[in-house]
């Protein structure tokens, strides 16, 4: 039985493989199923390139802004310390207390940042599958394909059959770094 599906599946490697080669030496995809990597299309598009710019540069922001406001709450705690001395102790405690509940404000707000941040990565991705979604229609009815599947779901297939690179290249044609995308679909984005 393990021969039999050994084989079936050699076969079905082959018949795959010439498949493929004959598509590919024409110029064209024709198959059935097509795959495509959504990772690598969104990575590797400029709308993908531009947000992995952006989000570094908001990350960057933030990050910087973390660094200035948690010097600025040493420099208030040390100076905090030293006033003890010279203050009554429950006046020492109301400022502490103050002091901790302010610290403990700015960590819930920019941990809020960092939160929305991230979000924002969720947002542009679907942004991006919407505006790709005509682009890989496009490029399905084009092949002649019933469906494209996700390349990491697939067991065995032949390298032809990938349309990951051909999406890139229409997408950046399409929608590039998606800034006109990003203007019309913004509204819509308060809206929710």
């Amino acid at each position: 039985m393990r021969y039999l599906i050994e084989k079936g599946l050699a076969v079905l490697a082959l018949l795959l493989l010439l498949g493929g080669q004959a598509g590919a030496q024409s110029g064209a995809v024709n198959s059935p199923v097509l795959t495509i990597d959504s990772e690598q299309l969104f990575v590797q598009s400029q709308f993908g390139q531009k947000f992995a710019q952006d989000f570094e540069a908001r990350g960057k922001i933030l990050e910087a802004e973390n660094r200035r406001i948690e010097a600025e709450l040493i420099a208030e705690e040390k100076e905090l310390t030293e006033r003890r001395a010279t203050l009554p102790p429950a006046k020492f405690r109301s400022l502490a207390d103050a002091f901790d509940e302010k610290v403990e404000q700015i960590r819930a707000e920019q941990n809020a940042k960092s939160r929305a941040l991230a979000q924002s990565t969720e947002t542009v991705r679907r942004q991006f599958l919407l505006a790709a979604g005509p682009v890989l229609e496009k490029i399905l009815f084009e092949s002649n394909a019933a469906v494209v599947v996700e390349r990491r779901t697939v067991f065995l297939s032949v390298r032809a059959i990938d349309i990951t690179d051909l999406a890139i290249a229409r997408l950046n044609a399409e929608i590039g770094d998606g800034s006109d995308l990003a203007q019309q679909t913004t509204p819509n984005e308060d809206s929710e």
